[in-house]
């Protein structure tokens, strides 16, 4: 299947699919935490505040760590280079200052910003296929697929270039190629730990636990992913920087669900009264 990306010219303006589904991303998320929250007997506009604090410290972690990563600083200020890992520890750690600043119950909002998380990303993963980005391997499998116009096309020129991507002999540079839709794949997975966390937000374990739920199981994910996906950070081991950041969140998120596995009893109703001091 051969797949182009979704992009409206307004004049010498261009909106990317990417740009439009990271605005439904961050609302959608927004208005989910919103619903937990009040779910949780706090204020839904709590949620509002913390979009908007969590979208300005993940887009500069994002740009951050993509301009350190590449080792060309000024590259965190051209268009693109939004890394995931980055945004998480950016948009964590402004969330966490705003909780603290406001003296909110820290445990008790991770838990209700979990879902959103989750769906914040599934989205976002929406944007890069629209826009023919972060794809997988070359792969002949039914549902592979072609990037003609992608970031970059998936021509056997780019694959090997940018990704080392060993292909056969012979393999002409213009040659396009199909790969595997890693994007899709994530949001299969992401919906799969959407339902998850659903079904077991009315644990029985203290406060914090389903944040470390949802810290593992996205971690995890992730891990998996990063297999087929077309990556130019690989180590020795076939291991990429982003499987290494994976296990090192997992190892926190099983921490985390193990030292709030221990109080048991704090159900939801036990989560509205939580005080800050507590936590």
């Amino acid at each position: 299947m051969t797949v182009y990306p979704l992009l409206i010219h307004l004049g010498a303006f261009t909106i990317t699919g990417y740009g439009i589904m990271m605005m439904v991303a961050f609302l959608t998320a927004g208005w989910a935490y919103a619903g937990e929250l009040r779910r949780r007997g706090l204020d839904g506009a709590i949620a509002w505040d913390t979009v908007v604090v969590a979208v300005i410290g993940g887009l500069a972690g994002s740009k951050i760590y993509y301009g350190i990563a590449t080792g060309r600083i000024a590259a965190a200020l051209a268009r693109g280079g939004l890394v995931w890992y980055g945004g998480l520890v950016g948009g964590a750690l402004a969330v966490l200052a705003y909780v603290w600043l406001k003296k909110l119950p820290l445990r008790v909002i991770l838990d209700a910003i979990a879902p959103s998380l989750v769906i914040g990303y599934m989205l976002g993963r929406v944007g890069c296929f629209s826009v023919n980005d972060d794809y997988g391997l070359p792969s002949h499998l039914p549902w592979a697929v072609a990037f003609p116009q992608g970031s970059p096309p998936t021509t056997a020129a780019y694959l090997t270039a940018q990704f080392h991507v060993a292909l056969p002999p012979g393999t002409l540079p213009t040659q396009l190629l199909t790969v595997q839709p890693t994007e899709l794949y994530e949001i299969a997975l992401s919906f799969l730990i959407l339902w998850l966390l659903l079904r077991w937000r009315g644990h029985s374990h203290a406060p914090g636990w389903l944040f470390g739920l949802y810290l593992a199981l996205s971690s995890l994910e992730r891990f998996l992913v990063e297999f087929v996906r077309a990556k130019d950070d690989r180590l020795p081991g076939n291991i990429t920087v982003a499987q290494i950041e994976s296990l090192i969140l997992l190892l926190v998120a099983i921490g985390l669900m193990a030292a709030w596995w221990r109080n048991r009893g704090a159900t939801v109703t036990d989560q509205n009264s939580t005080s800050p001091t507590t936590q």
